[in-house]
């Protein structure tokens, strides 16, 4: 009777079982984890605080603040400059703030291949 790879014999398989107890309680924490992570907000400002960007987990701005002193209509420019920037820096603060509470499930190895 022919067997499969070495050690494989099918049935029983208790590391098995603990692996994919493991795998179940991982992808729970990374759902939590996602859950998390939509409800976070982030804050960017340009300008001195001229413009404010507040954005969700989602990356969508929920909160944008322009300083009358920054609206100069001979230079609109500089105002969508400082939109700009303002709109990075909250993106750059949620993707730092995500990638740390990720960080905290993986433990800093990334993820399995399928989460």
């Amino acid at each position: 009777m022919a067997k499969g790879p070495k050690g494989f014999r099918g049935g029983g398989g208790g590391g098995m079982n603990q692996y994919m107890q493991q795998a179940q309680k991982l992808q729970r924490e990374m759902e939590k984890a996602q859950q998390e992570i939509a409800e976070m907000t982030s804050e960017g400002t340009a300008g001195g605080e001229a413009v404010r960007v507040v954005i969700n987990g989602e990356h969508r701005i929920t909160e944008l603040e322009i300083s009358p002193a920054a609206v100069d209509p001979e230079d609109v420019e500089m105002l969508q400059d400082l939109i700009m920037v303002a709109v990075n820096a909250a993106q750059e603060q949620l993707e730092e703030k995500s990638a740390e509470r990720m960080n905290k499930v993986t433990g800093g190895r990334g993820l399995p291949f399928g989460f």
